[in-house]
């Protein structure tokens, strides 16, 4: 397990406390819960669209081409 450092509220603090001792638990044990049911109901993020090669050369690969002559008079 990984230490660390969470900055609360004074009201957050308090009820954090008080939970705790109602529920017999660390603070430790109420945050890890809370973080573990958030962190689950979030979900893994939606997925991509898939990358694939279209057969046509980027812009990036053409730029040269294209700007061949910009700036000139």
């Amino acid at each position: 397990m990984q230490k660390t450092t969470v900055y609360l509220p004074e009201e957050l603090k308090r009820a954090l406390a008080e939970l705790a001792v109602r529920r017999g638990q660390s603070e430790a044990d109420i945050v890890r819960e809370a973080l573990s049911t958030l962190t689950a109901a979030e979900g893994p993020p939606p997925p991509r669209l898939p990358l694939f090669r279209s057969g046509k050369p980027s812009l990036a690969e053409r730029v040269d081409a294209h700007l061949k002559g910009f700036g000139r008079r």
